[in-house]
């Protein structure tokens, strides 16, 4: 996309659809909100069929083919979520702060919308709605950028949710489709002045690439390279169940294990907190000493020896990487070196490793016996998420309603001047 007439089209109608969408009530964004829910099941088919034409361009074995696919399950479940964005209490309009001056100045802090957020996204099309979704009710507008591999999935996406807006008389451009390619990309990176904020979602290249080259102020939504550490004390019930989860549950999503830290006095079990990811048919990267616990223990075609690229590595595949520590501090070491800053667990029931983990872990989400795979919007409460912040200004961790906000500060007088 060219610094033509049609790409200012779409600059100046965002705009002012932005500025319409204040005068919209929290009533009537609730009321969409809930139509579309009902709009996207009962456009389940043709949601599908826009679907497949993607699916069938991508290889089965790639590991975003599973964030591509969508089901009438999925899609139920998508529903669920723009429901539940719509029982959440608006996040505008909130006061953060109210001072009386001397001279009688009354000032107030109040939460406002960003205005106009642009998303660029990769192969998962429930971006779409789950951004709009979230935007809207906090008061945004939204400029979408999807990956090629989703495109005619997200025109199905953004016709229905066009089409909803429409019957409450509302401005279509509250959300807006760029095209595939990547000069749409640099268009959206360089439209100062109409986009307030830009959220990459996607691997580490892409968030890197919009990071490096946005003209617009960016919220990183880093990838996830996940640890769980056993620790000595651990319980090996709980850690059969969370490395297992945590692992196999969705192994395309952020918030997957990607590797096991276990401390060298409980590697008798390692035979047993790896067996069921066999049935997963999980290809394990083992050092040294893991390896030979797990020798003649785990499936030889299934076991290979780690090596220094094995660790530090979102798989994003049936894969992971086991490293050997002899104390929870050599476990912080490990993590701390090869984390993202996403989310780490720790299996324990010594209440001081706990609390050692909980303080020296630098990561947006830390867990204790608890899989990670709850990094999420929807599971913290949050009705949906627009991405997992792993950067420490403004937002961290899940971002839903309240990080698409800013604030103002609202000034009343009577005539005060100042001398």
């Amino acid at each position: 996309m060219t610094d033509s007439i049609i790409s200012q089209n779409w600059k100046q109608l965002t705009l002012k659809a932005s500025r319409l969408l204040n005068l919209v009530s929290d009533e009537v964004i609730n009321q969409v909100l809930l139509a579309l829910a009902d709009e996207a099941v009962a456009q389940t088919e043709q949601i599908l069929i826009e679907n497949a034409k993607d699916l069938a361009a991508m290889d089965k074995s790639n590991p975003m083919y599973d964030r591509l696919l969508l089901s009438k399950e999925r899609i139920e479940g998508i529903a669920a979520d723009i429901r539940n964005v719509a029982s959440l209490n608006s996040p505008l309009g909130k006061s953060l702060m109210e001072v009386d001056r001397p001279n009688g100045m009354k000032i107030t802090k109040v939460t406002v919308p960003f205005g106009v957020v642009g998303i660029i996204y990769e192969a998962r099309p429930n971006v779409s709605f789950d951004v709009f979704s979230l935007c809207l009710k906090s008061g945004n507008a939204c400029v979408l950028k999807g990956g090629t591999d989703a495109h005619n999935s997200n025109l199905a996406i953004v016709k229905v949710i066009q089409s909803v807006l429409e019957k409450f008389g509302l401005d279509k451009n509250i959300v807006t489709l760029l095209p595939a390619g990547r000069e749409a990309t640099a268009e959206l990176m360089n439209a100062v002045g109409t986009v307030d904020v830009i959220i990459p979602r996607g691997g580490k290249g892409l968030i890197e690439f919009v990071r490096d080259n946005s003209r617009i102020p960016v919220i990183e939504t880093g990838a996830g390279i996940c640890h769980t550490y056993f620790d000595e004390k651990g319980d090996l019930e709980k850690g059969k169940s969370i490395v297992f989860n945590a692992k196999t549950r969705r192994v395309s999503v952020c918030n997957a294990l990607d590797c096991l830290v276990i401390n060298e006095k409980r590697l008798s079990d390692l035979p047993g907190l790896c067996k069921k990811l066999a049935d997963k048919n999980v290809i394990i990267y083992a050092d040294v000493k893991a390896y030979t616990f797990l020798n003649g223990n785990y499936p030889a075609d299934l076991l290979q020896k780690a090596t220094d690229e094995s660790y530090g590595t979102e798989f994003l595949d049936y894969k992971m990487s086991i490293k050997t520590v002899a104390t929870v501090n050599d476990a912080i070491d490990h993590i701390l070196k090869y984390s993202s800053k996403h989310s780490e667990c720790i299996v324990s029931e010594d209440e001081n490793a706990i609390a050692l983990f909980d303080k020296s872990v630098d990561a947006a989400c830390v867990y204790t016996n608890v899989s990670t795979a709850f990094t999420d919007g929807a599971q913290f409460g949050l009705g949906a998420e627009i991405g997992i912040s792993t950067q420490k200004l403004h937002a961290r961790g899940p971002m839903a309603l309240e990080e698409l906000c800013s604030y103002k500060w609202i000034i009343k007088g009577e005539g005060q001047v100042r001398s």
